[in-house]
């Protein structure tokens, strides 16, 4: 049976989805991303290199796999091409032959990126904490009917009768904020000759994927972010612009739901955010050296800025609510590894506001700001569990928070992460997820 996977960070991002879908694709023959653009960031090791990937789905690594970006995505032609010239230089080859662009996805143009800056300083202290990168611009374009997509970008005319129109109320805008306005000219020279470099690569993704679909080729579907930067279920307004859970698959490739055969989530043993917004299990005050530790042995620090990312313990009840929206049927855990230092291991099982226990995910920001986590405390192990490969090696006490985690969320853990590497993993026994990858699955590289 061919299957069709959509996977899904389950927290606020980096998870480490690059490593998961990196280890998967040698299964699939088509590896899709479908949403969001180069402010997401994956970071894949492979024996001692390391490629850091902000809009090519990390199946790019091998070679032979074709590698999709979706109609749902944005698309700064300018970053594309310093990803594939600098993955060229580590003898990744970027070709039409292997990368396709979606004709429907929408382009990013400098004054996107302007419109960026100019709105996050407008905000202040309530600055929504964006890569700066022109994505949540290039999204609101889309949904004003002002987008350029990659295919209207061909025809030079009207490439240019299109900036021309934008930038009269982008121009309106920066002036207003004392920022530098753009002119058509500047804008129209910097884009249109890398959108004559694109062209190649620039096809009908929709009904390629439909095609293989329809011939029963196996498809991995890349998410960016994660549920809860979703811009209808997270934590809004300090979420991305376009929808990254499990139903943006549908949109974001053109490929209907019940072509898709499976969710697997991503979930971190430990949760991180990076930028603004609320966080209920954030480690502040006195356990502030904890989540620095937590940072320092995870290498949380953003693949796309450099940011120090915030360190919390493992929310379950947020997971859960991903699980829900997403509805994983089988998630991967990762960095199981970072907590071996830790005498006990904190669990978020609920959540108090105003001294009552609630039952669903609070739908304003400000309420998950005053969130009370309720908390289980768990035994450390106090042992390495750097690069084990069978579930029986692993310590009795990292297996029974495995087994927490599992239950709390309700989601059967198809694979465990034991570091950065490909061969640095548990494959966890969920028939589910064995499933979706055939007989002989193995994690070596």
């Amino acid at each position: 049976m061919s299957h069709i996977i959509v996977i899904v960070g389950a927290q606020w991002g980096d998870e480490g989805k690059g490593k998961i879908v990196d280890l998967l694709a040698e299964r699939f023959s088509i590896v899709v991303r479908y949403q969001g653009g180069h402010n997401a960031g994956h970071s894949v090791q492979i024996g001692d290199r390391s490629f850091v990937l902000h809009l090519l789905p990390s199946g790019i690594t091998h070679k032979d796999k074709t590698c999709v970006l979706g109609n749902g995505m944005v698309i700064d032609p300018k970053a594309f091409f310093e990803e594939s010239d600098r993955l060229a230089e580590q003898g990744v080859a970027v070709t039409p032959e292997r990368v396709m662009v979606s004709a429907r996805a929408h382009l990013i143009l400098p004054y996107h990126r302007l419109l960026d800056h100019t709105s996050e300083e407008r905000l202040g202290n309530e600055r929504v904490g964006t890569t700066l990168r022109g994505i949540g611009p290039a999204y609101e374009d889309k949904a004003g009917r002002r987008g350029i997509r990659a295919a209207d970008a061909l025809n030079a005319e009207v490439l240019r009768a299109r900036i021309e129109r934008n930038l009269e109320d982008v121009n309106r805008i920066v002036a207003a904020y004392g920022g530098q306005t753009l002119s058509v000219d500047e804008v129209f020279d910097q884009t249109y000759p890398l959108v004559e470099r694109l062209a190649p690569f620039i096809t009908d993704t929709t009904h390629f994927l439909n095609k293989a679909a329809r011939e029963g080729r196996t498809i991995l579907i890349e998410g960016a972010q994660a549920a809860l930067l979703d811009v209808d279920h997270g934590t809004y307004p300090f979420v991305t612009s376009s929808n990254t859970t499990a139903g943006g698959a549908s949109t974001g490739t053109g490929l209907a739901p019940h072509r898709i055969t499976g969710v697997l989530g991503i979930v971190r043993t430990y949760t991180t955010r990076v930028g603004e917004g609320p966080f209920p299990t954030e480690m502040l005050a006195g356990e502030a050296e904890l989540g620095s530790l937590i940072r320092e042995r995870g290498r949380e620090y953003g693949a796309s800025t450099g940011r120090p990312r915030r360190c919390g313990w493992f929310d379950a009840f947020a997971t859960r609510y991903a699980a829900d929206i997403n509805g994983f049927t089988s998630v991967a855990l990762t960095k199981l590894d970072v907590l071996d230092a830790l005498d006990e291991i904190k669990v978020c099982t609920g959540y108090r506001l105003d001294g009552k226990t609630i039952e669903s995910f609070p739908a304003v920001s400000q309420d998950l700001r005053r969130i009370e986590p309720i908390y289980a405390t768990l035994p450390g192990w106090r042992t390495s569990t750097e690069g084990i490969t069978e579930l029986n090696d692993l310590p009795a006490r990292a297996r029974e928070y495995v087994e927490f985690i599992s239950k709390e969320i309700g989601v059967a853990v198809g694979l465990i992460s034991t570091g950065p590497e490909r061969g640095q993993t548990i494959m966890a026994g969920d028939p589910t997820f064995n499933s979706w990858l055939g007989e002989g699955l193995s994690a070596a590289p």
